[in-house]
């Protein structure tokens, strides 16, 4: 179980969304590598958001992944590294606008929720629902906030699995320009940007697989979805290029960046407002 994050982030977060005139819902987006501590970190921003009385939701983008058999068309129609889960272009953001325009109506939309376990998600019966005159929406993923690469970039392979099974890179220049359109829209709607830095990438496996391990420990060591240390290298890989992008580009325009060290403790907290920061 990841452990609770340093209360000055969370004051930090506070501070940042304060300082900024904004929409009603306001929308905090939280960015960092997969294992960061970014889910922990939503959870206790909106624990202290309803001590304060403010009404919050939270929505992973993970839970916006396309289902199973969505994936699979993807993969046969366009490339079939997009029958993995994680990478913009495998994401219903229509979906997830639709909860943001639903919320700023004063609604009360249900939040969709995927299943890692069984790589699909929930039907609709098991999806939570954000409270009625929602102030509060906290939009977190390994990908929320990010820019696309400038094209020319696209074109060296990252790691084996680019230069093995995307040489003509296809799937790439898919997923980078997925990030240059719909996902866009979704990110312009962040009022405030936090970003949990990683170290670097290579720390990322170590982190990904102590997630792996506490699945496992919650739903079986037999259930479906779950990897093994070699699936566990190989998936990683998919989310290579961008998390790299991310430590490079974000930290700049973040609104609150909090670089970690390897164990995930702060070695620097800082915010800023931001008013010219766009999606």
């Amino acid at each position: 179980m990841a452990a609770e994050p340093d209360a000055r982030i969370v004051e930090a977060v506070f501070a940042a969304i304060g300082g900024m005139p904004m929409r009603k819902p306001a929308v905090l987006g939280i960015c960092g590598a997969q294992g960061s501590g970014k889910s922990t970190l939503a959870r206790t921003v909106e624990s202290c958001a309803a001590r304060r009385g403010i009404a919050t939701a939270t929505l992973s983008i993970d839970d916006l992944y396309l289902t199973r058999a969505e994936r699979e068309a993807l993969a046969r129609k366009v490339h079939p590294l997009l029958g993995t889960r994680g990478v913009p272009g495998t994401h219903d953001i229509a979906l997830g606008l639709s909860v943001v325009e639903a919320l700023e109506r004063g609604g009360a939309p249900p939040l969709p929720r995927f299943d890692k376990a069984s790589d699909d998600r929930f039907p609709p019966a098991r999806w939570g629902r954000a409270p009625a005159d929602c102030a509060l929406l906290i939009i977190e993923g390994w990908c929320v906030g990010a820019r696309p690469q400038a094209p020319g970039a696209l074109g060296d392979p990252v790691n084996a699995l680019e230069a093995e099974e995307d040489a003509g890179g296809i799937w790439r220049r898919y997923v980078n320009d997925a990030l240059a359109g719909a996902y866009r829209q979704l990110f312009a709607r962040i009022d405030v940007l936090l970003l949990l830095a990683a170290p670097g990438f290579e720390i990322v496996f170590d982190w990904r697989m102590q997630q792996e391990n506490e699945l496992r420990r919650r739903v079986g060591p037999d259930a479906p979805g779950l990897m093994d240390a070699a699936g566990l290298a190989r998936f990683i890989r998919h989310y290579e290029r961008l998390t790299r992008h991310i430590l490079a580009e974000m930290p700049e325009r973040a609104d609150v960046l909090v670089r970690l060290d390897d164990e995930r403790n702060p070695l620097e907290i800082s915010h800023r407002v931001n008013p010219s920061r766009s999606g």
